[in-house]
């Protein structure tokens, strides 16, 4: 697998289209911390990680206003052709701040208006509304 965060947001994409309560996905800690993130800004309920054999899994529990899903959209930005990375002066947040990007600084795994807040830049790792 070339890159498995695009395959993490592909699992929830498809988990939620298909109208899916939980998604098991494979556990890092960058994928964990990008799940918590998501958590901390209300996408999703919950997150689970679980000692299975041989590895550990990823369990997340998606959120759902009435039938619709909370999250509409989820793109992966920075990717590894093609690596992007803002200083925090140019972080713009996506859908004139409806939307929330996900950067990846030196201090951790963070929203771009905590990393404004913090000045600090980094790798746009993805985007969600």
């Amino acid at each position: 697998m070339t890159d498995p965060i695009a395959d993490m947001l592909t699992r929830i994409r498809n988990a939620l289209l298909n109208r899916s309560a939980t998604v098991g996905m494979p556990h890092s800690k960058l994928k964990e911390a990008i799940i918590k993130t998501f958590k901390d800004e209300g996408y999703i309920v919950n997150y689970q990680v679980e000692n299975t054999q041989p590895a550990k899994t990823i369990m997340v529990t998606l959120k759902y206003i009435g039938t619709e899903p909370a999250i509409s959209h989820l793109k992966r930005i920075s990717k590894p052709g093609r690596r992007l990375y803002s200083g925090y002066d140019s972080l713009i947040p996506p859908l004139s701040g409806y939307g929330v990007t996900i950067v990846s600084t030196s201090r951790g795994v963070m929203t771009d208006k905590l990393a404004r807040s913090q000045k600090l830049g980094g790798e746009l790792v993805c985007q969600i509304w």
